[in-house]
């Protein structure tokens, strides 16, 4: 009786501890429930969506990874030649050459070298190649030998040079952005060498310009002969203005009115033309002579003392006065240009021929052998070419005193370009 009363009451002992533990625990959970209720009323908490348990979906009707496919891209292709490339169409007032200086508009050729493949390459180019140059005013031309350039286009660009250069510098804005493109001052500078001015470097001249307000070119080689043609060629193409010249160093001025973002479209050359075939420039006979008068003078030409030795790629800005004065003593000048190309020397005499002017005799032993002919006359100073050293004062803008101290200070800043270049 005792042992079953005993067995009765020990489960009821046993499951005391455990009721009051559930108690405990249910009273914890109902106090965390009131503490969390509090603090959202206080607080207005509200857990983010990446920290709760079930994330909430405002769309319910769709599933993200139902049928998701992440876009391929595109497979690369390599640029074709068969590809249509888009034309480009630019309005500058001029027809479009290999070498603007080194070309000479009044003579024809008398052939082609190549069949008339746009050196701009195939459809890149509204104008059609006529095998020497790309013209402006009519499109339609596809032979060398038709039409000059449009009158028109020359009134063109001086409008729109006037335009961009709006009102002259003053003495001291000049000499400001000289004193900038001294040597010592900036290395930015613009070769110019044989083949001259050529179509790419108008590009490179703006591309200059978008970081100061004027360039330096140097000129050296062929294209120095006629530096008054270089320097025209430059402001008529660019339509920028020369500030200062010393020898074959110019500084190219962009304008007051010039604004970089609104440059004009110059499509480049992607190679080089093949030059067209011109006529002889020294021919069996001289005229006038016989043959044997001539290969007399040819004998005599090349034992003529050497009147001036070229160097590579030098200064030729004085060559011309010289074969000049020189012909007031000898009717026969002979030029050394041993060291040069053949195609340089060339190039010289055709200019020789032009501009002194004279009679082409030989080129042979590296000589250039130049007649001044049966009635020569001196042309005197027709203002053909430059002095070699040019001041662009306007007298007008300063006083008399300030004038001759500019001068004074162009006159140090000529010795530093001329140092400069002998180095």
């Amino acid at each position: 009786m005792i042992f079953n009363r005993f067995s009765r009451q020990k489960p009821s002992l046993r499951s005391q501890p455990f009721t009051l533990l559930t108690c405990c625990l249910s009273a914890t959970a109902a106090n965390t429930t009131n503490n969390s209720s509090k603090l959202y009323d206080h607080y207005s908490f509200k857990p983010p969506p990446s920290l709760s348990p079930k994330p909430e979906n405002p769309n319910p009707t769709l599933n993200p990874n139902k049928n998701f496919k992440k876009k391929s891209k595109p497979q690369y292709r390599p640029p074709s030649s068969l590809d249509a490339p888009k034309k480009k169409y630019t309005d500058l007032p001029f027809d479009f050459r290999y070498s603007y200086t080194e070309t000479n508009q009044n003579v024809r050729p008398i052939g082609l070298r190549e069949p008339k493949y746009s050196p701009f390459g195939p459809g890149r180019l509204e104008r059609e190649w006529t095998g020497v140059c790309a013209p402006a005013a009519d499109p339609k031309v596809k032979s060398a030998e038709e039409g000059a350039e449009d009158p028109n286009l020359e009134e063109k660009r001086i409008l729109v040079r006037e335009r961009i250069q709006g009102e002259p510098l003053t003495n001291a804005e000049r000499k400001a952005l000289v004193e900038k493109c001294h040597r010592n001052r900036t290395k930015r500078q613009i070769n110019l060498g044989r083949d001259g001015l050529t179509h790419n470097m108008l590009n490179d001249i703006h591309n200059h310009w978008k970081h100061a307000e004027a360039v330096r070119i140097k000129c050296l080689g062929v294209p120095t002969v006629d530096m008054k043609n270089v320097c025209f060629q430059l402001e008529d193409k660019t339509f920028g203005k020369i500030i200062f010249r010393h020898g074959g160093t110019l500084v190219l001025y962009r304008g007051r009115n010039y604004n970089p973002k609104k440059r004009p479209v110059i499509p480049l050359m992607l190679w080089r033309p093949h030059e067209p075939v011109y006529p002889k420039l020294i021919k069996t006979t001289i005229e006038g002579l016989s043959i044997e008068e001539t290969k007399e003078m040819r004998k005599r030409g090349l034992a003529v003392p050497v009147l001036t030795k070229l160097a590579k790629n030098g200064y030729y800005g004085s060559l011309v006065p010289m074969v000049r004065d020189a012909f007031l003593v000898s009717e026969l000048v002979r030029i050394d240009c041993q060291g040069l190309e053949r195609s340089d020397y060339k190039k010289i005499g055709c200019k020789l021929r032009d501009l002194v002017p004279c009679i082409l005799v030989t080129f042979e032993k590296e000589q250039i052998v130049v007649w001044r002919g049966k009635d020569y006359k001196h042309p005197g100073d027709d203002g053909q070419f430059f002095t070699h050293r040019e001041l662009f004062d306007d007298p007008e803008n300063d006083s008399a005193c300030g004038v001759e101290e500019e001068v004074m200070g162009d006159s140090s800043s000529q010795q530093d370009f001329c140092s400069g270049d002998d180095e």
